[in-house]
């Protein structure tokens, strides 16, 4: 569900989330709308995001999950350079090879960027932070695996009201940290058997 923003939005903000109405995501992507986060800016959005292993299976494991912001401000912001920001987050658990990744930083924060690219997009004013953490389990525990938690926090100026690539950007960030391999144009995705 795309969010259709409060009744009193100024009709850019209206067309920036209609814009986002048409987008086609991976059938492993199940979205919703959430509220947006307030005092911000004086108009925002949001939608919450899940990847499932199976996308037709609403009990199956989610790889990955997210939010997607959509923050307005019709007389800008200086930090943004413009009066469109979007405001990402996604979270992933990693294998602990993985999580232990010296570079992992780095190349988080490369799936983002590569994303926006992918879109044809760049990340105009992009700032972001890239967190891991560690969980070791002892004593009636120990027999856990380690797990890494990888969580993905990033912003960005959109440039103009169509938000569509930025939602489509988001949601390759998404399967990246999913660990889902990206899709040539045109191929849909077989559902993974269990």
């Amino acid at each position: 569900m795309i969010p259709a923003g409060p009744d009193d939005a100024p009709p850019a903000f209206v067309r920036a989330l209609r814009s986002l109405r048409d987008v086609q995501l991976r059938p492993e992507i199940h979205l919703e709308e959430v509220p947006g986060p307030a005092r911000i800016a004086p108009y925002t959005a949001a939608l919450a995001a899940e990847v499932r292993a199976n996308a037709r299976d609403i009990e199956a494991d989610d790889l990955a999950s997210g939010r997607f912001v959509v923050l307005h401000d019709p007389a800008g912001q200086e930090a943004w350079d413009g009066t469109f920001r979007l405001v990402t987050l996604v979270r992933a658990s990693l294998e602990a090879e993985v999580g232990s990744d010296p570079m992992l930083g780095e190349v988080a924060w490369s799936w983002f960027v590569d994303a926006l690219a992918e879109s044809g997009l760049d990340a105009h004013a992009a700032g972001g932070t890239i967190t891991r953490v560690l969980s070791q389990s002892f004593g009636a525990l120990d027999r856990r695996p380690e797990q890494v938690d990888l969580e993905i926090r990033a912003s960005w100026t959109a440039r103009d009201e169509n938000l569509q690539p930025h939602l489509q950007a988001w949601a390759v960030l998404l399967c990246t940290a999913a660990g889902l391999p990206p899709l040539p144009a045109g191929v849909v995705p077989l559902p993974r058997r269990r």
